[in-house]
């Protein structure tokens, strides 16, 4: 059929020097008026739009190779090559192509290509120079050929030369046979020459005689050419490894003769351009660009030929998930699987996503789900890599098939859960794999790549069924890990950070840190892209103060992952966050570990500076005043940044916008206000004693608690009249396991006075959003006294002895929170 026959794939060269698939098509040759002469077209055979429209140019240097290639430069630095389907095709159009130039379709080159440098000379030269004339192939001439293959090397026009003298009456296959007669005699300078020769001939980079040189016949005595290096004192033993060491496993018999040459072919040639040629950096460029071009599509060949026998590929699979297999057969099948992905890489994205939905449909997946769970390292480690090529592919193809599986299927053996499993079970004390697959997990959990517009649910479908199903798995070591060890009550130090540094990592040794850290780094990426589901998680598993507990690992990198943690949700400025912090005081261990990193100038102390000065520049109100009220006392000695000062600065700001606020409110709605002063209406009297109520638990009919109503919390605060009661406490007396308990009397925000009175007002008791609680029961409507006003926010003058007393007790160092 014709349609057969001239059915071609488009290729082009890149900037990287491979082929990049333009499509498939079918190829004709017809006369275009718009270009003036005979023109290849080329047609796609999906839709017939136009893939290609080349004139056949009289002066374009044709190249036929492989008996199904034809590639030519159109441009400078634009090459493009047909692969035809059949060989008949690519004989057609190159008969067509010489007809037009006037050349012998027997040439596999329609031109000498033209160096600018020597265009000039080479219109110069006579006639008779157009041929190379060869030594006879002769034992006693192997040094001259060796000296005329060395010479044409800088010469384009003279290599082209060469090659085709070389092709001409069987010259290579006459040289190879002298190197077997060399070998024989032992003829060391011979064999010095062959390889010279052999070399020489590889950097013509000639398609038509890689076709010799590489065929069944000649390869492995061109290796043994390239193992007679005269600067080696031995030669190497190239064609011992080929033929000895590097076996050819045939996990299933593969009946189709051409494919296991082409197999056989492509492994030997790939090791001469790796193994036995120098790096290519050394030589010109593009020296090899044909032997790429060889590799290459053998490559594509033998994926095609594989892809195509459903046979092979499905009998594959049986014996991979087959329980009965031997272990040692299950390991080449994976293997097998690994090369052949590794191989799919040289396709295009049109191919190549035929080939993994190929794959998908005969159930690589289910496959992998088994042998990832397997105890051998080596199938663990193959199958691994398969699973890479697959996420980095199609991650949405990957999600598809779990999404499916808690139908049908118990959590524990979830793909992704078995794949956390295997992140969680590294053997490997620099974690290596732990790595790789904390990098796929992450791929699959990217909210960036589920924006596919054919399912526009994957995103929410696929979170939920992460956080219901596979986070717990995730998040287990961690929990584990963090476990509250308390102490009994009435000990030094009652305070899971007292004075005596604990370690509550256990074990707390390099490889749980590095796992743990690896484990924080996912949950941080989730804190930036997952917003409602990953807050909900830390919100009900009480997460961040578990973490936190890591801060007190004696691994610094660990501790500056948990903060990176705490770090990306204040920087989420989400108020739910937050009165979370709040609600736990976690910025306790935070600032315990400021303390203890002392005067040290490091990475530790940079990074918590940092986050305090986040809170200062985005002056997050609650959390401003929250900190001043509760670590100012700890922090105020700390003078090498301005940052806790600003912070203090920021907070009285918000104390006097608030008290003018509430004055212009008293003056514009002055009867909203009681002018007996003494007594007090019933929402004065409950508000004044809402904190003993919430002291003992019971609930007050008119309000609700602080954290249920940031916006509308300070406009109530406002409207009332607020006395702050001596016991009041900032923490909460009832913690679940992991939580924090603080016993200390240096808060700026609770200090009392030297006679033992309360303060005249508890600075923080401030909702989230920052309004501030008025600091005297005496009724606002007569005058309000800039002293009475300001007494309880800033300044504590009863409290100074008390401050002169602590300095004096420990004057080397700054106390810690709560010892």
């Amino acid at each position: 059929m014709s349609d057969t026959r001239r059915r071609v794939k488009v290729y082009t060269l890149n900037e990287d020097r491979q082929w990049d698939d333009r499509g498939t098509g079918h190829v004709s040759s017809t006369f275009v008026e718009r270009l003036k002469g005979i023109s290849l077209l080329v047609r796609a055979e999906s839709d017939g739009s136009l893939l290609l429209e080349s004139k056949i140019s009289p002066n374009t240097a044709y190249q036929k190779q492989q008996d199904t290639l034809i590639v030519w430069s159109e441009a400078e630095n634009y090459d493009l090559a047909l692969s035809f389907q059949e060989k008949a095709g690519c004989d057609e159009i190159w008969e067509k192509i010489c007809q037009v130039q006037g050349k012998d379709p027997a040439l596999e080159i329609t031109q000498d290509p033209i160096d600018e440098s020597e265009e000039e000379r080479f219109e110069e030269m006579p006639e008779t120079s157009h041929l190379v004339e060869l030594p006879p192939c002769e034992l006693a001439r192997l040094e001259e050929i060796a000296d005329l293959v060395t010479s044409v090397l800088s010469s384009p026009i003279r290599r082209e030369k060469l090659a085709l003298a070389l092709m001409s009456e069987g010259y290579m296959k006459k040289l190879l046979q002298l190197f077997q007669v060399c070998e024989d005699l032992d003829n060391r300078e011979g064999l010095h020459h062959l390889y010279e020769i052999v070399r020489g001939v590889l950097f013509l980079n000639k398609a038509a005689l890689f076709e010799v040189m590489f065929s069944d016949d000649c390869i492995m005595d061109v290796v043994g050419c390239l193992e007679y290096d005269p600067a080696l004192v031995q030669p190497k033993r190239h064609r011992e490894f080929l033929t000895k060491t590097a076996k050819f496993k045939e996990v299933i018999p593969i009946t189709d003769s051409e494919l296991r040459q082409k197999i056989h072919q492509t492994y030997r040639v790939q090791y001469i351009q790796d193994i036995i040629l120098p790096t290519p950096s050394v030589f010109e460029e593009n020296f090899l660009s044909t032997l790429t071009s060889f590799i290459f599509f053998n490559k594509v060949e033998i994926v095609s030929m594989l892809q195509e026998d459903e046979k092979f590929l499905t009998e594959v699979f049986a014996q991979l998930t087959d329980e009965a297999t031997e272990d040692g057969k299950r390991r080449e099948l994976v293997n097998f699987f690994k090369e052949f992905c590794a191989f799919s890489q040289t396709l295009q994205p049109q191919n190549r996503d035929a080939f993994f939905k190929t794959l998908a449909n005969l159930g690589i997946l289910p496959a992998l789900e088994i042998v990832m769970g397997m105890d051998d390292l080596q199938v663990r480690a193959a199958a691994t890599d398969i699973f890479s090529y697959l996420v980095e592919f199609s991650p949405s193809m990957v999600r598809e098939f779990v999404m499916q599986e808690p139908q049908q299927t118990d959590d524990d053996v979830l793909l992704i859960n078995v794949v956390i499993k295997q992140m969680i079970c590294d053997s490997d004390p620099e974690l290596g794999g732990a790595v790789q697959l904390m990098g796929l997990l992450r791929t699959l959990i990217d909210p960036e790549n589920m924006l596919t517009p054919t399912n526009k649910t994957e995103k929410t479908e696929f979170l939920s069924f992460f956080y219901k199903y596979c986070m717990q798995v995730l998040t287990a070591p961690l929990l584990a890990n963090t476990v509250d060890e308390k102490k009994s009550k009435g000990e030094e130090g009652d305070n899971f950070f007292g004075s005596t540094k604990i370690n509550p990592v256990c074990p707390d040794n390099f490889q749980t840190a590095q796992l743990l850290a690896l484990i924080l780094e996912l949950l941080t990426f989730c804190v930036e892209h997952h917003t409602y589901h990953i807050k909900t998680y830390i919100m009900n598993k009480d997460l961040l103060r578990r973490i936190l507990v890591l801060m007190n690992s004696k691994h610094t990198f660990l501790a500056l992952c948990a903060l990176r943690f705490m770090r990306r949700i204040i920087g989420q400025k989400d108020e739910y966050y937050n009165r979370y912090i709040i609600k736990g005081n976690l910025f306790e261990p935070v600032i315990n570990t400021l303390l203890d990193n002392g005067t040290r100038y490091n990475l530790l102390n940079s990074a918590i500076i940092e986050l305090f000065e986040f809170i200062k520049v985005e002056d997050v109100k609650s959390l401003i005043a929250h900190i001043i009220d509760n670590y100012y006392k700890a922090l105020e000695s700390i003078e090498y940044v301005q940052t806790f000062k600003g912070l203090k600065g920021r907070y009285e700001q918000e104390k006097d916008r608030q008290t003018l606020r509430l004055n212009r409110s008293v003056l514009l709605y002055p009867s909203r206000y009681r002018r007996d002063a003494r007594t007090l209406d019933e929402d004065e009297e409950m508000w004044f004693h809402e904190d003993e109520d919430d002291d003992e638990g019971e609930a007050v009919e008119k309000s609700r608690p602080e954290e249920e109503f940031p916006e509308s919390y300070g406009k109530y605060m406002e409207a009332k009249k607020v006395k702050e009661s001596d016991d009041k406490e900032n923490f909460p007396t009832q913690t679940p396991t992991g939580s924090f308990k603080f016993t200390f009397s240096h808060s700026a925000g609770a200090a009392n006075g030297a006679n033992g009175k309360p303060a005249a007002s508890h600075a923080a008791s401030a909702s989230p959003n920052g309004s501030p609680a008025k600091s005297d029961a005496t009724p606002v409507v007569k005058m309000i006294k800039p002293r009475t006003a300001m007494v309880g926010l800033v300044d504590y003058p009863d409290d100074e002895d008390e401050e002169e007393e602590d300095e004096e007790q420990s004057p080397r160092k700054r106390p810690r929170l709560g010892s």
